[in-house]
């Protein structure tokens, strides 16, 4: 059996997407595409099943809240490691969304796996994937309102008991009655 030769993803998607590739980052040998929202399918598509590439592996899907630094193409960013099984070497796939609509296609029909991690992400950043099959909160729930790690989301906190403020905290704290 003849392994196909690698391909270069960033010289294979800038030729077949010149369109889709917005920009490359490559920080300390790591490579993440920064891809246009709309054709992230295609691309994730391109690179599972062209020869040369196949990143077959979806290992994680994550998810940034960049407010207030808007030094950046929107307020989300969404990114997709791909590990090539065959070649051993992994690729970022990352999308930035806008803060008014912070809408993405779901690649769950290339990469099964990012089912949960989609739905973990809709559930804590409020992040939407458009044509998702089970689209709805995974961790908190129904009712409940608001995306808790979005970086505007209000704190709540409560103060931690210590030897010297035992009694004050005791006071608020709804203990069985017996």
């Amino acid at each position: 059996m003849q392994i196909p030769k690698a391909l270069d993803p960033v010289e294979a998607v800038k030729g077949k997407f010149p369109d889709a590739l917005l920009d490359v980052v490559t920080f300390r040998d790591e490579t993440t595409l920064v891809i246009h929202p709309q054709q992230l399918v295609n691309v994730a598509r391109y690179l599972r099943d062209t020869n040369g590439l196949i990143y077959n592996y979806l290992s994680d899907v994550s998810s940034v809240d960049y407010y207030p630094d808007y030094n950046r193409p929107g307020r989300f960013g969404v990114c997709y490691h791909l590990l090539s099984m065959l070649y051993n070497r992994r690729v970022r796939v990352k999308v930035y969304l806008p803060e008014d609509e912070p809408v993405v296609p779901t690649v769950t029909q290339v990469y099964p796996a990012a089912n949960w991690l989609e739905r973990e992400i809709y559930d804590m950043m409020g992040i939407i994937f458009e044509g998702h099959p089970d689209l709805r909160r995974v961790l908190l729930p129904e009712d409940w309102d608001g995306h808790p790690l979005r970086r505007d989301a209000p704190l709540g906190y409560e103060t931690v008991m210590f030897s010297f403020n035992v009694d004050e905290i005791s006071k608020h704290k709804p203990y069985a009655q017996e």
